[in-house]
């Protein structure tokens, strides 16, 4: 196998992070010996981490600490400096591109684009159609031949990983060795949650139906959401909102029975681990952003005649979440 010096410059988002791990493992299958780097926003370090098929990780925020045009330099002389062969560019980004360039990459692969194409030395072509994210990025590494074994997206977890979700279960109430299973009713925007009452009402009825702890998982700003589904609960939940990394989380969710989310990158994380999954999904589509993990899934959405993908912000209906019942989840769980 040849080996290269290769760049992936990632994408922004959690859940697209989580999208590019099929990409990274086919470039290292391909490329058994090679040296992969991945270019990243600091946000997404976490979901990276840990994953066997990268070398290195630089974490590089262009609004943050790299917002100078001399720390911009740095970057420049610091990637020229570790003589990369081939870049892949994963997302249309004129900045991120034109470093690329400055860096004196010889080859420096993307999707064409009007904003950054002409800095490419390879464009591919677009789809003509709407592809599931995973999918949409494979088709770069399929540009240069490769073509993946495998499409499932993966996050990775370590034994310190297991045993810090161990301690932090045991400190919320959960007996050692106890099963529950996990609700996760966050999301990063308001259409997308199911509502809060719902949550409430699920868990009671799975503690009736199943005597099974429930663990109510996401991040500090969703403590209020949280405490306002167990204000609601006669069986109490176990709060863990605000109280995991990202890694943590995942073990967590490893140790659960199933997982129940609404479509955000708790659900994606979830899906990589492999965990059993029910998706809520009301103005997303999965076709395009849903689970991809391998595991044991289902997504329920129904059809209320609206056009999905939705990004009508102003809704005052929610009615395409508000249409998934409880004895929908409950039915999926049997």
């Amino acid at each position: 196998m040849e080996m290269k010096r290769i760049l992936i410059v990632n994408v922004n988002w959690l859940g697209d992070t989580l999208f590019i791990t099929p990409f990274i493992r086919a470039i290292r299958e391909n490329y058994i010996k090679s040296h992969i780097t991945v270019l990243t926003h600091p946000r997404c370090r976490e979901i990276l981490e840990g994953n066997p098929h990268i070398d290195e990780i630089i974490a590089y925020d262009e609004k943050g600490i790299y917002r100078s045009l001399l720390a911009k330099f740095a970057i420049v002389s610091h990637l020229k400096s570790m003589k990369i062969d081939t870049a892949f560019i994963l997302r249309r980004s004129l900045s991120r591109t034109m470093l690329l360039f400055l860096s004196k990459i010889p080859e420096r692969i993307g999707y064409d684009n009007r904003k950054a194409g002409f800095l490419l030395t390879k464009k591919v072509p677009r789809p003509s159609k709407a592809l599931h994210k995973v999918e949409y990025f494979l088709g770069l590494v399929k540009s240069v031949g490769v073509e993946p074994r495998d499409t499932s997206y993966e996050f990775f977890v370590s034994d310190e990983d297991r045993l810090g979700a161990d301690e932090i279960l045991e400190k919320g109430g959960l007996k050692k060795g106890a099963d529950f299973i996990v609700i996760n009713p966050g999301g990063n925007w308001d259409l997308k949650r199911w509502p809060l009452e719902n949550f409430a009402r699920l868990g009671e009825e799975i503690f009736k139906k199943f005597n099974i702890s429930i663990v109510l998982t996401g991040a500090e700003k969703d403590v209020v959401l949280c405490e306002g589904i167990s204000g609601l609960m006669k069986q109490k939940p176990i709060l863990l909102c605000g109280k995991t990394d990202l890694k943590k989380l995942g073990a967590v969710f490893e140790k659960a029975k199933w997982v129940i989310s609404n479509d955000s990158g708790p659900m994606h994380i979830a899906a990589g681990i492999k965990t059993p999954l029910i998706a809520l999904f009301g103005p997303t589509s999965p076709s395009i952003t849903g689970p991809y993990g391998g595991g044991v899934c289902k997504i329920l959405q129904k059809d209320v005649d609206c056009k999905i993908p939705c990004y009508k912000l102003s809704c005052k209906d929610n009615k395409c979440m508000k249409s998934i019942s409880v004895e929908d989840v409950l039915d999926a769980m049997s």
